[in-house]
């Protein structure tokens, strides 16, 4: 890991607040290539006032223009998934006053009740808006190739065995996971 971390300079994870935002390009960001993510999500965007969507703007205009959406390329699914993601704010059901204070376990139960929010979702928020320390996400792909990588196995680890290896690493997994995520990228590439 010293290599990696040699290599890859400090860590630079940092908290974020704008906690909608940042769950509204995850859900843009599933099953589609970065850059048609990247694309609809400014289409989204455009949609706003300031191309800041908020949660009560989303729920206003989707209530004036049910289409809107739809119009601006977010498939119907997606467009289901945003409105929930809307509604669980403006309800009160992710309690972002609340959600720093939360226990990593209760954000992703509160974070897993809208749909199209899984466990990786949530973990990730975790660690990249929340900055959790501890955070080891098993069914990550590229933390499993990390770790195949730092470890010299001969293949990505399977689920018991990524547990393990990932024990030296409490309670700082967050910024382990980090360090195999970029280490992937620059050195092994």
């Amino acid at each position: 890991m010293a290599k990696v971390i040699a290599h890859v300079g400090p860590c630079t994870l940092q908290p974020r607040k704008d906690y909608f935002v940042v769950l509204c390009k995850a859900i843009f960001n599933q099953q589609l290539s970065m850059k048609a993510a990247a694309t609809l999500y400014s289409r989204f965007c455009d949609l706003f006032p300031a191309k800041r969507p908020t949660p009560q703007r989303l729920l206003d205009l989707v209530a004036k223009d049910p289409e809107a959406l739809r119009r601006g390329g977010v498939s119907r699914q997606k467009n289901l998934y945003l409105r929930d993601l809307a509604q669980h704010f403006a309800d009160g059901e992710i309690p972002t006053r609340r959600l720093v204070s939360m226990s990593d376990d209760d954000v992703i139960t509160t974070l897993t009740r809208v749909h199209g929010i899984g466990r990786w979702t949530a973990e990730m928020f975790l660690i990249f808006t929340l900055n959790r320390p501890d955070v080891w996400p098993v069914d990550d792909l590229g933390l499993r190739k990390g770790a195949q990588l730092l470890f010299e196995l001969r293949r990505p680890p399977e689920l018991k065995k990524l547990i393990q290896l990932g024990e030296p690493f409490r309670p700082w997994r967050s910024v382990a996971t980090w360090y195999l995520w970029r280490g992937a990228e620059s050195l092994y590439g």
